[in-house]
């Protein structure tokens, strides 16, 4: 019925889109020049409200034809020049734009060579400043942009405040390259994301650009699926002040202010923010507590711009990892009680697990089952102007990590811990109750570097890269014993190194042939090794040392048929290296090998009236994908296998309408096919041992919904008072890649509902309310999960677990600015 409901959205769109021809038109042409000495801008931006625009062709020139006389001005940038703002009448006809030179928006330049724009044949989406602030309420980044195309967020506590994640065209957050001002963000050893540690940041956010596929070279982790560069730097020239405070469902809180000092004796600015976020959590006791600050000091020199970023992130989260079973999300007593007995839970947890909420049961109820990290970053990024067009951007940072995450175990064997029994009289005890600490320590640092060329007007090209090195240690502590024996305080019952060394070069280039025809050429050479050493967490010795050498080229067209529409299509090749889990979880027989991605891109932009449409297509081919087949190591741990061919394929469709002054549409849609080609299932047998395994054939890849689809409808009462219908729709998902209606994920289509109301009075710039009221219809639906078979007692046992959403739930913030 869904398919349905978005099939009928199209056509309206269509309908409303036949209207518009009646609208007022307008053209308007133009040149954009250096205002110093006259030359011609190609490649300027050039932007006509929310939905138009164009570049300059290589002579400095634009046209727009029919521009709705709605449209009252142009916005025009150029990066290293101020951004011009030019008034539109009845009139305006042939435009001289004159642009100035300045140090000021370096900012842009830094992170110009990992972007992209309308020109590279690529698939993206840029998402501003003003479009987060009206959603950030205290909810996580992932959270906030979980309207983008192809795109699905996550909440392990269910209401978007804690562990949260991304996938991208079904690709999680290993496979998801993440970078903040063109430094890597990845953890090196597990190449995800944890965006925990990274409280309220929205806030500190300028932009960010969501590159969808291998998209262009960048620095850090392999993209796989998608690249999400993050900006924080923007230069404030007038001093400022906001306080932030929002509060809402599960006792939500958010406390942020923000300052600056605007420009200092022409040359200086300091920005600075601090902020508190805690919540209850939707599921039970799965609490937050999170502070943050950010720091930022930019000097601008007449050819050289330094900017000094200091960010730290603390995290106390009580923790709702362990999901919960189906037959507790689905209410059935009799399966709940199987599963206890199945389970052999004591009498403590039965009585958890029978007694809770359906939707909001959490495993843990140890008092202290809290995950404490914190996570300080130290950026430097400079940009220098070596002469007329040629730009050197050299930056370095170091990120600081150290935390552990406290558990209760009952009943744990000393010798799990590297202890003896303990002998009282005439008994020997071989376990006890205890509660252990297992901690991360460790250091991320290195520099990035991009040399950057637009002097010639046909020809723009960035040879860059970057160096990094990690250093992490990971061990472990008993703190406390029921029966301590012998145990010392704090005894570390295992250590282990993880040393990694990354570096990347890469070059770019973009040609102009015609007025109509660009190509781009990307070329990356990367370099990767990794060293893993000591004792695990199981008392396993650890000694891998594997390296890594990549090409990742890219290759693309774009070919502008008229004013406002386009079309294009590129080629690209990435390579990934395995985690840290693939290694150390990894038998004698199914060693990890790297993964190769190749990725076809091809699309069509068009842009007409009040109207805009893009559709791209993609083919993502993968050699060696890791994927999980229900095979296990020695100790019974889920290894990763490569699975010689999968791929993606899918259709990505974004429309975006501006109906008069007060109704703005923007909807995307995702249909994709996502496939490993011949799968094979291996189920343990723990009563023959080894495994059965299952030749399932074709399979659809775990996690990866054949239909995506958001919306933002949005209509202004008035210039101070908006109000926006938020629509979410995500199918099916496998828990695995067996293709198994039993173990699944159900579609959901979720509802949100935003009132944005703000006004100037004399005594502030700015006042804003935000109400946001989540999932209006109290759509029952889970996010995530996950799924493990066995056979035992002659039996096939399949567990699925879920991680449900709250329902109905509402946030109100007030923004000040001074």
């Amino acid at each position: 019925m869904l398919r349905y409901y978005y099939a009928s959205v199209v056509i309206c769109f269509i309908c409303i889109f036949s209207c518009l021809s009646s609208f007022a038109q307008q053209k308007v042409s133009g040149r954009i020049v250096d205002a110093e000495d006259g030359k011609s801008l190609p490649g300027a931006t050039i932007q006509a409200g929310p939905f138009r625009g164009t570049f300059s062709t290589e002579s400095g020139d634009f046209v727009i034809d029919q521009l709705p006389e709605q449209i009252g001005q142009l916005v025009v940038s150029y990066v290293g020049y101020q951004t011009e703002t030019v008034p539109l009448d009845n009139r305006t006809k042939d435009l001289e734009i004159r642009l100035h030179k300045s140090t000021k928006q370096a900012d842009e330049v830094i992170i110009h060579a990992t972007r992209v724009n309308d020109k590279s044949a690529m698939a993206y989406t840029n998402v501003q400043a003003a479009d987060i602030e009206k959603q950030n309420l205290g909810q996580d980044l992932p959270i906030l942009l979980n309207f983008t195309p192809s795109l699905v967020s996550t909440s392990d506590a269910g209401a978007g405040v804690g562990y949260s994640g991304i996938r991208i065209r079904g690709s999680d957050a290993t496979r998801i390259n993440v970078t903040v001002n063109g430094i890597p963000y990845n953890d090196a050893e597990s190449q995800g994301v944890f965006w925990v540690n990274m409280p309220d940041f929205a806030s500190s956010v300028s932009s960010i650009q969501i590159q969808r596929g291998v998209g262009t070279s960048t620095n850090g982790a392999g993209a796989f699926g998608a690249t999400v560069n993050i900006s924080t730097n923007s230069f404030q020239p007038d001093p400022y002040l906001e306080l932030n405070n929002s509060a809402g469902s599960f006792n939500t809180f958010k406390n942020t202010i923000k300052l600056g000092t605007g420009l200092l004796n022409d040359k200086f600015t300091v920005d600075a923010r601090l902020s508190r976020v805690s919540s209850d959590g939707f599921i039970d006791r799965a609490t937050s507590n999170l502070h943050s600050y950010y720091l930022s000091a930019g000097y601008f020199g007449k050819k050289s711009f330094v900017r000094v970023n200091v960010f730290s992130g603390k995290e106390r989260t009580y923790q709702s990892w362990y999901g919960s079973p189906e037959a507790k999300v689905r209410g059935d007593r009799a399966g709940i009680q199987a599963y206890i007995e199945r389970n052999y839970l004591g009498e403590r947890d039965a009585a958890n697990l029978l007694n809770s909420n359906d939707r909001t049961y959490n495993y843990y109820t140890y008092q202290n089952e809290v995950d404490n990290y914190r996570q300080d970053h130290y950026q430097i990024v400079s940009s220098h102007t070596l002469a007329d067009g040629l730009t050197l951007n050299l930056n370095g940072f170091l990120v600081r990590g150290l935390g552990y995450y406290e558990q209760y175990r009952d009943q744990d064997d000393y010798s799990s811990y590297n202890l003896p029994n303990v002998i009282i009289g005439a008994d020997t005890i071989g376990s006890t109750d205890l509660i252990r600490r297992r901690w991360l320590d460790n250091y991320f640092m290195g520099t990035t570097f991009s040399l950057d060329y637009n002097g010639y007007k046909k020809l723009t090209a960035s040879l860059g890269g970057g160096y990094n090195r990690y250093d992490g240690d990971h061990y472990g502590q008993i703190i406390w014993a029921r029966i301590a024996g012998s145990i010392q305080n704090e005894h570390e019952y295992y250590r282990s190194n993880g040393l990694k060394e990354d570096f990347n070069l890469y070059g770019k280039a973009y040609y102009q042939f015609t007025d109509r025809l660009n190509a781009f050429a990307d070329l990356q050479f990367r370099s990767v090794s990794h060293r893993i050493f000591g004792i695990d967490d199981r008392q396993s010795p650890l000694d891998y040392d594997q390296s890594y050498t990549f090409f990742n080229p890219k290759a693309g067209l774009n070919y502008i048929l008229a004013s406002g529409s386009s079309l294009y299509a590129s080629y690209s090749i990435g390579n990934r290296e395995p985690n840290r889990s693939d290694f150390v979880d990894a038998s004698a027989t199914l060693f990890p090998q790297s993964e190769n991605l190749q990725n076809v891109e091809a699309g069509f932009r068009w842009q007409k009236n009040r109207f805009a449409l893009s559709a791209n297509y993609y083919m993502m081919y993968y050699k060696n994908q890791l994927v999980l087949t229900g095979q296990i190591n020695d100790v019974g741990n889920a290894v990763r296998v490569n699975v010689p061919k999968s791929y993606r394929t899918g259709v990505e469709l974004e429309g975006a309408l501006a109906l008069a002054k007060k109704v703005k549409w923007n909807v995307n849609a995702t249909v994709s096919t996502n496939r490993i080609a011949n799968f094979t299932e291996y189920i343990p047998d723990y009563d023959q041992g080894g495994y059965r395994a299952i030749e399932h054939g074709k399979t659809n890849i775990s996690f990866s919904p054949e239909l995506i689809a958001g919306s933002q409808l949005t209509y202004a009462f008035t210039k101070q008072l908006e109000l926006a219908l938020l629509s979410k729709y995500v199918g099916d998902q496998y828990l695995d890649n067996t293709s198994n209606d039993n173990r699944k994920l159900d579609a959901y289509f979720t509802n949100d509902l935003r009132l944005t109301y703000s006004l100037k009075p004399n005594w502030a710039r700015n006042l804003s309310v935000n109400i946001l009221i989540n999932n209006i219809f109290n759509q029952k639906y889970e996010s995530n999960g996950y799924t493990f078979g066995y056979i035992a007692g002659q039996q096939v046992i399949q567990e699925n677990f879920y991680y449900p959403q709250a329902g109905t739930n509402w946030l109100v913030g007030l923004n000040m600015k001074f």
